[in-house]
């Protein structure tokens, strides 16, 4: 049996599904839809883009001249707090449920043209600062507090300008569901959270290792379906984005600058993911016990062979079971083999 030649199915524990993998396919000829690359010529100011310091925005507002971090209500939100009731159900087949919560925007940075990859370690350090106080604020009222980060307009992003959205929610959504249902379980019945003995697995392994350092490590996870998909764990036992050292925020800051370095250096293009962090419930669950639960975030990038070649999750994998096109471990070997200074600086 080889990984790299056999189709296999591999046990994903966080989400207690499957994913096969078919590494042979990636040899396939491709005939289907090509990418634009990304659009490279951004001006870094733009009076027009409702994200630029000093701009309106579509409710009138007008932008602070902000010269770091900036947080602002979602001027088109999912979740609003004073969502009236749905009301009782007539039948079991057709329930609803109240959703209340709130959306806000953060800008990382003043430049449209600065993605996080090119910003200074001091900057991203920021944005770490930033996300931890956004958890602990809006966390002390609602359970759930998503930060995910769309980048690329193959992802969905409306705008260029380096953002992030926070959704703070009434209800505990299903992916969070989910992580906490398999982690409790996990801790359950072998003493250890799941987490926590996945990342010395895999720091002991390096086979999927991308990058590491003294307080993190970011692998292409044994069950990825997204082919250069990547999980960022903390080497320590954390539950929440608030509970990390002075020292461990900063070499968060390094590891995720390495990163996407190498995303962007993969196919030498702005390389386009959704991410997020997960971390332990807040709002009630505060007062509970969530020693299950360790902190992580979550990397999807669709591109598979080249800037204009993405992996399209349909057919089988929205009727069966996620497929993936080649191994992780050949996706973390060519990762871990690219330089880790910007194909952009490298030019210059």
């Amino acid at each position: 049996f080889l990984p790299a030649e056999h189709q296999h199915a591999r046990y994903n524990p966080l989400r207690d599904d499957w994913v096969l993998v078919s590494a042979h396919r990636v040899k396939r000829p491709w005939q289907g839809q090509l990418e634009k690359p990304p659009h490279e010529d951004v001006p870094r100011w733009d009076p027009n883009n409702p994200l630029c310091p000093g701009a309106t925005r579509a409710n009138g507002e007008v932008n602070p001249q902000y010269e770091g971090t900036f947080v602002f209500p979602n001027d088109f939100p999912a979740l609003q707090p004073d969502a009236p009731e749905p009301g009782d159900s007539d039948h079991p087949l057709f329930r609803a449920a109240a959703a209340r919560g709130v959306c806000k925007v953060m800008c990382f940075h003043p430049w449209s043209d600065l993605t996080l990859p090119l910003m200074s370690l001091a900057e991203i350090r920021a944005v770490i600062d930033a996300w931890a106080e956004l958890v602990a604020e809006l966390g002390a009222s609602y359970p759930w507090v998503q930060i995910f980060e769309n980048k690329g307009a193959m992802m969905g992003c409306s705008n260029p300008h380096p953002h992030c959205q926070v959704w703070a929610s009434s209800f505990l959504p299903n992916e969070a569901c989910l992580e906490d249902r398999t982690q409790r379980q996990h801790l359950s019945q072998h003493g250890v959270p799941m987490l926590l003995e996945y990342t010395e697995q895999e720091a002991r392994r390096k086979e999927r290792l991308v990058v590491e350092n003294t307080d993190w490590l970011v692998v292409v996870p044994y069950w990825a379906t997204w082919p250069y998909q990547t999980l960022l764990l903390p080497r320590r036992h954390v539950c929440r984005l608030q509970d990390l050292r002075e020292g461990e925020r900063d070499s968060l800051a390094s590891i995720m600058q390495r990163l996407l370095i190498k995303y962007d250096n993969l196919f030498e293009v702005s390389f386009p993911y959704s991410m997020g962090w997960h971390g332990a419930p807040t709002g009630p669950y505060l007062e509970e016990d969530c020693g299950h639960w360790q902190l992580h975030a979550h990397y999807y990038p669709p591109l598979l062979r080249s800037a204009t070649i993405r992996k399209f999750m349909v057919g089988y994998e929205m009727l069966a079971q996620a497929q993936r096109d080649l191994t992780p471990e050949q996706a973390a070997e060519r990762l871990r083999s690219l330089p880790e200074v910007h194909y952009k600086q490298r030019a210059k």
